[in-house]
């Protein structure tokens, strides 16, 4: 990955950057901001991997003739780092919605969580969240389940490699994982509040790394846009 920019025109000929997603942005908010930093310039932009809002880390954009390497980026395994509460459910599974359902957790000891953890390495299966952004009919699930209708979801095939309890301080719970592309850690922290006939939601996501590339090269959004509108004023009639 190219770190220093002289031109432009490098943007069009394609770039992968590497950005850190700032906490309540979409992944579409972060493409809109770059796109719109090249005008008058058109330029394709786009991410290899959607991040929810509430999560922030690492986010894949590519740019001009790397758009097309999209696919490949977004296949990429993953890694996460984040927190859940315990004891309490949420309709989103994460803290966009207010929890729903409460549970005891004074009898659920330390070896209890870590042996729940170990069911959910190797190839499982999933449900999304009926709060996400997967389309069905053309519609993004979210849309129908902030209309209150029924959706019908679907087990996903995933692969997590690594899910590792990093500390416990109930009722959060702070882990790692390594999955592969499509796994929604959402539904990971719900499924596993299930496995301990409880409940659990996600309160803290951070993606460290896809692939090859890591949270620790990253730039920050703002920084990369006064970078490339530094450079357009080395262009003739573009201010």
């Amino acid at each position: 990955m190219n770190n220093t920019y002289t031109r432009i025109e490098e943007f069009a000929e394609g770039q992968l950057l590497l950005v850190n997603k700032p906490y309540n942005w979409t992944s579409f908010d972060v493409v809109g901001k770059i796109r719109n930093s090249f005008k008058p310039l058109k330029l394709k932009v786009g991410h290899a991997g959607t991040l929810d809002p509430l999560a922030t880390g690492l986010l894949i954009i590519c740019t001009g003739k790397m758009t097309k390497q999209i696919d490949t980026f977004q296949a990429q395994e993953k890694e996460y780092t984040g927190t859940m509460i315990l004891g309490e459910t949420t309709p989103t599974y994460d803290l966009e919605s207010h929890p729903d359902q409460k549970f005891d957790i004074s009898h659920i000891t330390e070896q209890h969580i870590k042996d729940a953890c170990a069911q959910f390495v190797g190839d499982i299966q999933q449900y999304p969240p009926a709060h996400s952004a997967i389309k069905i009919d053309g519609e993004r699930l979210y849309e129908k389940a902030r209309r209150g209708e029924d959706v019908e979801l679907r087990l996903r095939s995933v692969t997590i490699s690594e899910f590792e309890i990093t500390g416990i301080a109930l009722p959060e719970i702070n882990f790692r994982v390594v999955c592969s592309k499509g796994t929604y850690i959402r539904s990971l922290v719900n499924d596993f509040g299930k496995a301990l006939n409880n409940g659990a939601y996600l309160s803290k996501l951070r993606r460290t790394r896809s692939g090859d590339y890591k949270i620790e090269d990253a730039r920050e959004v703002m920084e990369l846009v006064s970078i490339i509108r530094e450079l357009k004023m080395s262009l003739p009639d573009v201010e």
